[in-house]
Order: C-alpha cells, then structure tokens, then sequence
C-alpha cells in the first residue's frame, strides 16, 4: 500500500491548475491513491511591489518549494519549468516533463489591437526583462510598465493602469480558460519565449524508490529533449531572470532545431542564432549555441548586464 502523496506547488490559480492536473493524472494511472496538495509561499509570492530582475537572487518561485522536499515535507514539486534556475540542488531530479503547452507570449490589449497597430509610445505592462527586450527592439518608442502579480491580477491592471497591453505566457491563459482575452498570439519570429515556457517540471527527490516511478510515468520524452538544450543553453549563460534571455527548441524532421537570444534591456542590442542537431545530444547543442552567442557579443552584454 502507497501511503498518502503530498504534493508541494505555490497558491496561484495557475499553480493549482497545474499540480491538480498531476494530482488527476496519478490518481487516473493509480486508483486509489490518496493524492494531497500542499501550498507553500515562495519568496516571489511575498513580494509583489518590486520587478523580478530588482528581487534578485535564484529561484524566486521554487526555493521554498525545494526546501520542502528536501526535508521530506512533501513528496512531489510542481512547478512552471520556465521559473526553474538552471541548477537543481544537490539530491533532487526532475521525475517529469509532461507533454508542453503552447510556448508562445500573448498580447492582450485593452483596444484588441495587434502590436503593429498599437500607437506610438503605447504603455505595455510586464516585468519580464526577456519580454521588454524584444518588444523594445521591434519597437523603441513602446513604453514599458512593470507588471506583477497573477494572471487575474495582471488582466485586471490592463484596464485599471489604462495600458495598452500586456504580454503574458499564452499556456497560463490556455489553461485557466482565458483564451478569449487574448488579442494575439507572438509566435517565434515576433518573441523568442522563455526557456522552458509552456512546460511543467516534476521535481521528486533523487531515487525515491516509490514516488520516481509514479511520477516517471507522465514524463513525455520530446518535450523532455527540447526543454534539455533550452536549459543546457541557459546553464552556460548562467541565465536568470536578470537577464534578458530567451530559448526555444523544437523536434523537426529527426533534428532538433534550438533558437537562442541575448538582448540588452533596452532593447538596442539584441544576439539571436539557431542552432540544428541530432537529439540525442540536446545538452550538448544548446552548450554550442551559447558559447556562439557568447562569441558573437552576448559576453560583453552579459557583464554589463550583471555590473
């Protein structure tokens, strides 16, 4: 008899959609298995009036998290694969990679007008150093406003800020059932995503004998793969979300294909390359296409960036 799962994730609407769909999806292979959900408040939780990239430090949104399953409060961590750091602490794993939402940014704007139709220094809320680089690049004029908060709360301040837009994760949209604000969807030649974006990782404790084999089961091997060379690329950018990186790789024909991107904040410089290869060397390739955007500048940018 497995005795009773606990699952650790943060309190958010979107965070409980998503460790409620594990919960679902273990009790669907495992009938019978008690499944609880334990909310646990991450630094990134607790405040909420200062932009991530002046919060500082590493894993604003899972530390807490990590901590709990480290001391054995809890079983299983779910969390958004795009808030965690490119380092696991010594003596957890990721257990899964479920299959990924969409990748992609969602502009919703107040007007229900695309970008390109937005008027000159329209005000565009986010927080996100990623996000503001590219929208600043296709257009310097824009106006960036920092944006917290979750979902609702962000979909609220379009209206209560009278911005124009706001960009957000098109998964978190998709999975709330909040489609129908979205004005348009940023596809990869407009916004280069998060690494990780769209995805959720399964973090258990290193080989925990009765939860790595349950939760091995939702794990889906070509998200897995792309989600490696996104996550190698970070690792050797030392990313975070005080730098204005993005990654996304893609299975396509028997290759993986991964585009990468380092931006200054402003959004005047900006390193985009791809990079193609066999998936077997995932880790290896995204590594590769780092140290090319290294070479091409993204070092000078990267320390000024962190100066």
């Amino acid at each position: 008899m497995i005795p009773t799962v606990k699952i650790g994730t943060r309190g958010s609407q979107l965070a409980l959609w998503q460790a409620n769909w594990v919960k679902s999806a273990l009790s669907e292979r495992h009938p019978g298995l008690q499944v609880e959900l334990e909310i646990i408040k991450t630094k990134g939780d607790k405040i909420l009036d200062v932009p991530l990239a002046r919060v500082g430090g590493k894993g604003l949104f899972v530390k807490e998290i990590e901590e709990a399953l480290l001391s054995r409060q809890i079983d299983i961590a779910v969390h958004s694969m795009k808030d965690m750091p490119a380092e696991i602490p010594e003596g957890l794993s990721v257990g899964a990679i479920p299959q990924r939402e969409t990748p992609w940014d969602a502009l919703v704007s107040r007007n229900d007008q695309p970008l390109a139709s937005l008027p000159p220094g329209s005000r565009i809320g986010t927080s996100s150093l990623r996000r503001a680089a590219q929208l600043k690049h296709a257009d310097p004029a824009l106006k960036i406003e920092p944006l917290r908060g979750n979902l609702d709360t962000r979909l609220r301040k379009l209206h209560e800020q009278e911005l124009a837009a706001v960009v957000l994760a098109a998964a978190g949209l998709q999975r709330l059932g909040l489609n129908r604000h979205v004005t348009e969807i940023m596809e990869l030649d407009a916004m280069v995503p998060a690494v990780g974006q769209g995805a959720l990782c399964i973090e258990v404790r290193d080989n925990d004998p009765r939860i790595g084999p349950l939760v091995a089961e939702l794990d889906h091997p070509p998200t897995r793969t792309a989600v490696l060379a996104e996550r190698a690329f970070l690792g050797r950018l030392e990313g975070g979300c005080q730098v204005p990186i993005a990654g996304y790789a893609r299975l396509d024909g028997g290759q993986i294909v991964l585009t990468g991107l380092v931006a200054s904040v402003n959004g005047r410089k900006m390193i985009r390359d791809e990079i193609s290869g066999a998936p077997q060397a995932a880790a290896e390739l995204g590594a590769r296409l780092a140290e090319r955007l290294l070479a091409g500048g993204a070092d000078v940018l990267l320390q000024e960036l962190r100066a």
